[in-house]
């Protein structure tokens, strides 16, 4: 197709306040590699399976054929049980228990790797610039939705909850049943458990992220404290058979059926199929892994409805000519108007405040 303008930052979110439609973000990888590129660069829970020097991992990953993480340990799980309860061979049960807790070992040191201790002393001058750019949207009404699922964006809400426009992010506690009247400050609370706020949802995890876990009948999030503490409470999630929700390898499809085969991850997707606005992204790059994310945005477009609710136009970030080149090449797949900014000029961690 026609070579696309490359417009600044500034000048499509001026444009978009004059329409005044709806702005919502998406966000990619970028986003956390503007903040530190030497930790964000590469997928490490990915990383790990590719690398492992396991011969019973390697042969399990091969006849499961997934990298989908949480089934995998569920159904390393459920062999457990299963030669506990049917195999007399304890040579059998010891190799499936250790081929299980060598996962785990595995999949706690890929957490520490990717969140190094540094992520969690962001200078609180970075902090609050990239509240200040997630307020952007937010404050216009609109949502924040991100693929990634390190902790940055997560850490970010939790210390800016006063200068972030309602951040809401579907989860919420509920008061523990009881036989006898108890009075409200006498009462037990539980978990953070998603569901009670989901209609004002506006921050969506698109593929999951590490504080989220699958507890059986719920989805719940593990609180932010400091890192050691963090990663102790996933450690002992992880123990109890509780395993973080996020979406890894696989091409589109692959990863489009995990998400529909999650109540978190569903709504979540559906939210971004049915935006009316316009939508932002940063740090997204549309690769070949992506194609349920174009669906998602094609599905939002309702191509040839002329009323609103619908979302209008695209705003795709770019850092190069490389990546200006490329997404010019996949326009055509897009059924809303294709716009491209240059992401350099934007200044997610060090905006000046005015």
């Amino acid at each position: 197709m026609d070579r696309m303008e490359l417009k600044s930052y500034q000048d499509i979110i001026q444009h978009l306040n004059k329409t005044k439609r709806t702005k919502h973000l998406l966000l990619g990888n970028g986003f956390s590699m503007a903040y530190d590129a030497g930790i964000f660069s590469y997928n490490a829970l990915n990383k790990f399976i590719e690398k492992s020097n396991d011969n019973l991992l390697k042969k399990l990953f091969e006849i499961v054929n997934t990298k989908n993480f949480e089934l995998i340990m569920q159904q390393l799980d459920n062999f457990c049980q299963l030669a506990e309860e049917f195999s007399s061979d304890k040579k059998l049960r010891a190799k499936i228990q250790a081929a299980s807790e060598t996962l785990k070992t595995s999949l706690l040191d890929a957490i520490k790797e990717l969140h190094p201790e540094h992520v969690f002393k962001i200078p609180e001058e970075k902090s609050k610039s990239c509240a200040k750019f997630i307020n952007t949207f937010l404050g216009s009404g609109g949502h924040v939705f991100t693929s990634n699922y390190d902790i940055l964006l997560y850490w970010v809400l939790m210390r800016n909850m006063d200068k972030i426009a309602n951040a809401i992010d579907g989860f919420g506690r509920y008061a523990e049943e009881s036989d006898e009247y108890q009075a409200y400050e006498d009462l037990e609370f539980s978990d953070l458990e998603w569901g009670k706020h989901r209609d004002e949802q506006n921050i969506h995890y698109l593929h999951g992220a590490l504080p989220l876990f699958d507890a059986g009948i719920s989805i719940v999030k593990e609180e932010y404290d400091t890192q050691d503490l963090l990663l102790e409470k996933i450690k002992k999630r992880i123990a109890n058979r509780e395993y973080p929700i996020f979406v890894t390898a696989g091409d589109g499809k692959e990863k489009l059926t995990h998400i529909m085969h999650n109540q978190y991850l569903s709504h979540c997707y559906d939210q971004l199929s049915s935006l009316d606005g316009s939508l932002v992204t940063f740090g997204f790059n549309f690769g070949k892994h992506d194609e349920h994310i174009i669906d998602a945005i094609n599905i939002a477009a309702k191509h040839r409805k002329k009323t609103p609710p619908k979302l209008w136009s695209i705003y795709i970030g770019v850092y190069s000519k490389d990546d200006k080149k490329y997404i010019e090449s996949i326009a055509g797949k897009f059924k809303c108007k294709v716009n491209l900014y240059d992401s350099k000029t934007v200044n997610v961690w060090d905006q000046k405040d005015n």
